[in-house]
């Protein structure tokens, strides 16, 4: 037989003493609304400590070992691999130093600057004056001490000295404008190179408040290839293109390599059209071209008098330099640089 067990009348009563009187002490209530409050407090300040790690970590140098590469191809055709077979050696795209690059670009875009390019093309702002310590070759032709020559490039000067300039800058280098554009002689800050120097206003020109380097165009004088790359986020940057290239000979005094630095990218033109060695004869056209210094283009495959249309492909494309200065590119693959780049506001490293 079960036993029945009661609650005592006692007992029970206690009971609803406690409850009434929990439901009734407003210190009870508020005790529960702190704790809630003090919770909330809590959260909203680690994601206040949360924001603030994540805008610190914008603000450290980048390293080429943040930098994130991903492939999200938009042109296919002619794609090479990260490394691949060329005679008998072994070619690569240069991935860590590609980064290294990169990190470069992404620093000194950290603060905001009044950008500037170097624009001599064919001495199209005066024929430079000879430096201090210049070095004349055979051919007769003019270069600094570090094998800048003097066509086509601008004159630096040690600030404050106007006397003599010490070396030349090359067309399509990137600047910090440090001094205000309205006088003769204005003070830069080298990107493509290094230190600040005076230079004549006429071989500086000024690049729009809002301009932002978030394309860029690598050439591999080594390895002969060209990769384009676009800026995703501050630490990633997503590769849309992997082809060969043909890039400059040195073969004074017409043909010279392809400087290594880095450029911006100045005009465009849908057929860049060329003389024959040593005349002033058109010896033909090369198909969506993109100047980025002196007279080297990224452009399609030339075509020669007397022929007039375009040619997609040559089996020299990826082989070793041959061109004038220019990077040689399959048509199709220039066409697509040409549609995407945007002048002035976007970059081609050299690399060797």
């Amino acid at each position: 037989m079960k036993r029945l067990h009661f609650l005592s009348p006692f007992v029970s009563g206690l009971t609803l003493i406690s409850l009434f009187f929990t439901a009734c002490n407003p210190n009870v209530t508020n005790n529960a609304d702190s704790q809630a409050q003090q919770k909330q407090d809590s959260i909203e300040l680690a994601k206040k400590e949360e924001q603030k790690a994540i805008e610190e970590e914008k603000k450290r140098p980048r390293k080429a070992e943040d930098i994130q590469i991903e492939k999200k191809f938009q042109f296919e055709e002619y794609t090479l691999e990260d490394t691949y077979e060329y005679q008998d050696t072994t070619r690569e795209f240069q991935w860590d130093k590609i980064k290294e690059r990169i990190a470069y670009i992404e620093n000194f875009q950290r603060e905001p600057k009044k950008y500037a390019v170097i624009q001599n093309y064919r001495n199209m702002n005066r024929e430079s004056p000879v430096v201090k310590n210049f070095v004349r070759n055979e051919y007769g032709l003019v270069s600094d001490t570090l094998g800048v020559e003097r066509y086509q490039s601008a004159p630096l000067y040690v600030k404050g000295e106007t006397d003599e300039p010490t070396i030349y800058a090359r067309d399509g280098s990137l600047v910090e404008l440090l001094s205000s554009d309205t006088i003769d002689m204005v003070t830069i800050k080298g990107i493509s190179f290094e230190g600040e120097w005076d230079i004549p206003k006429r071989y500086v020109k000024a690049l729009s408040d809002s301009t932002t380097f978030h394309q860029i165009v690598v050439v591999d004088v080594n390895n002969q290839n060209i990769a384009t790359l676009e800026r995703d986020s501050y630490t990633k940057w997503n590769v849309l293109s992997m082809n060969p290239s043909t890039t400059g000979k040195y073969n004074p005094p017409y043909g010279h390599d392809t400087p290594v630095g880095l450029f911006v990218i100045q005009e465009q033109k849908p057929k860049m059209f060329y003389y024959k060695d040593g005349t002033k004869d058109i010896g033909g056209f090369a198909p969506w071209a993109s100047r980025f210094t002196n007279g080297a283009y990224l452009h399609g495959v030339p075509v020669n008098k007397p022929r007039n249309s375009i040619i997609e492909w040559s089996a020299s494309l990826g082989t070793t330099p041959r061109s004038h200065m220019c990077v040689r590119n399959a048509s199709s693959h220039a066409k697509f640089i040409y549609d995407w780049v945007k002048v002035q506001q976007s970059l081609v490293v050299v690399i060797d």
